[in-house]
């Protein structure tokens, strides 16, 4: 029988007749059922949410597409499915098209999905949600595995394409900044069809070659869609296993990609990347140059501080004799100060001549251990000059406690202090040592610990001739 034939046939009702070619078989009626459905509806769109989703090991997917009142098979192959980015899920809310098709062996109708996308809210940017969360909980992003970008890299790796303007970007700006090390590019397309599995091979090329201190993963801006290879999940782990410090430069400031989060540090922009990745070469020497004149203004008030003290001490001494020997020390602390002073400006010469010949040695040759070189160099630089600034403050000291110690010994107040006294003549101020030369009525100036007495001399007793 034909399926004209069959499509002809019309019910048979009341008590007509029983014709024998009025008779379905099941598999007839199917046939007829499918031939209309499928005919009447070759292409439909349908709205609602996905429920029972299962996806066997044949790759097509099965699910119920339902609302609040009914539901309907639905079959989605899986050389239908290559368009569709974000994770099938229960729950769904979706759009879909199909063919309204009868699966003969049972008897049902169901839709033969050939697109599908989520409503309310874009397919990237649900497939972009979906594989954040999902790394997010693996910890991909964790910030106690993020690895420290190196203050002074000498070999710097790029991933990008060669030809964009994102390399010529970074290139230009550590060329200005600092522009002393070696850059390595693996170049590889940035977007397109397989252009995520490029990025992942050359993330793992630069590791394989080893040496490299830190790799940026970039390229310029564009729509989510130009953009999307950076939001691949081969990229995501591609960079958190990579064993290079990974900064990502994706797009424009406001560009935010998985690439992002799964990176050691994000540069808003390939130029703020160049920036981080190495320091300026100018700030540093001004650095340089205010450390030294930062130390040579704590050595120069040390010196004014000891210069101070012993200026105090002079005042306190009484006799000419210590008074010239203070001079004396004055004199040689002035030396003093002029040896450190002078130590100092050479010290901080051959660090500024050390530094320009690694300069030039830099300029005219590239090796692999310049920069630890100048670090090493510079670090041992500051240590001899704080050395030498600690031990001649020291000596400086010592000699200062030493000379105040005989001062305090020659000091005429130290007697004073102990009971003794000392005589001066009223009328010229001339010391006196002796009763020769004293007459009585003659006035005597006596100084005393803490004060001076006026007095008339009354008697005279000479332990040679006796009492006047």
């Amino acid at each position: 029988m034909s399926d004209s034939d069959t499509n002809n046939r019309r019910f048979i009702s009341g008590n007509a007749p029983l014709d024998e070619d009025l008779i379905y078989s099941v598999s007839e009626l199917t046939q007829s059922v499918k031939f209309l459905l499928e005919e009447e509806f070759p292409s439909v769109w349908l709205t609602g949410e996905i429920s029972n989703y299962r996806l066997p090991s044949s790759g097509h997917a099965y699910f119920a597409l339902k609302d609040s009142e009914s539901q309907i098979r639905c079959v989605f192959f899986k050389w239908l499915m290559g368009h569709v980015r974000f994770d099938i899920e229960d729950g769904l809310e979706v759009l879909v098209r199909g063919r309204l098709t009868v699966y003969e062996a049972r008897g049902e109708y169901q839709i033969t999905v050939d697109y599908m996308e989520p409503r309310g809210v874009g397919a990237l940017q649900l497939a972009f949600e979906q594989l954040k969360e999902r790394l997010l909980k693996e910890g991909l992003f964790d910030t106690d595995k993020k690895k420290a970008i190196p203050q002074f890299p000498e070999k710097i790796g790029i991933v990008t394409s060669p030809t964009g303007a994102a390399v010529k970007d970074i290139l230009s700006v550590i060329t200005r900044r600092f522009p002393n090390v070696n850059i390595l590019i693996c170049p590889v397309r940035v977007q397109g069809d397989g252009a995520a599995e490029e990025i992942a091979a050359g993330i793992e090329t630069l590791n394989d070659i080893g040496g490299i201190d830190v790799m940026i993963v970039t390229r310029g801006g564009g729509s989510i869609e130009d953009l999307w290879a950076f939001n691949e999940e081969v990229v995501a782990r591609a960079i958190y296993a990579s064993n290079i410090p990974v900064i990502s430069a994706v797009g424009h400031e406001i560009d935010f990609t998985i690439s992002d989060f799964a990176a050691d540090l994000r540069a808003p922009t390939p130029s703020a990347a160049a920036e981080l990745v190495v320091p300026d070469r100018e700030e540093l020497k001004r650095e340089i140059a205010d450390i030294t004149n930062r130390m040579i203004g704590v050595v120069l008030n040390d010196i004014s501080n000891l210069r101070d003290r012993l200026e105090y001490l002079t005042n306190r001494c009484a006799l000419a004799s210590p008074t010239a020997r203070l001079g004396e020390m004055r004199q040689r602390l002035d030396d003093m100060e002029e040896v450190i002073v002078r130590d100092i400006i050479r010290l901080c010469f051959h660090s500024r001549e050390v530094l320009e010949g690694f300069r030039e040695r830099i300029w005219k040759q590239q090796g692999d251990k310049k920069i630890a070189l100048l670090r090493g160099t510079l670090t041992d630089l500051q240590k001899r000059l704080l050395a030498s600034i600690i031990n001649r403050g020291r000596f400086a000291q010592n000699r200062l406690a030493s000379i105040a110690g005989k001062l305090n010994a020659l000091s005429p107040l130290a007697s004073l202090e102990r009971g003794y006294s000392i005589c001066y003549s009223h009328e010229d101020g001339r010391v006196i040592k002796g009763v020769e030369g004293l007459a009585l009525g003659d006035r005597l100036d006596i100084r005393l610990w803490g004060g001076k007495l006026l007095c008339d001399i009354i008697k005279i007793t000479d332990n040679k001739k006796g009492d006047t």
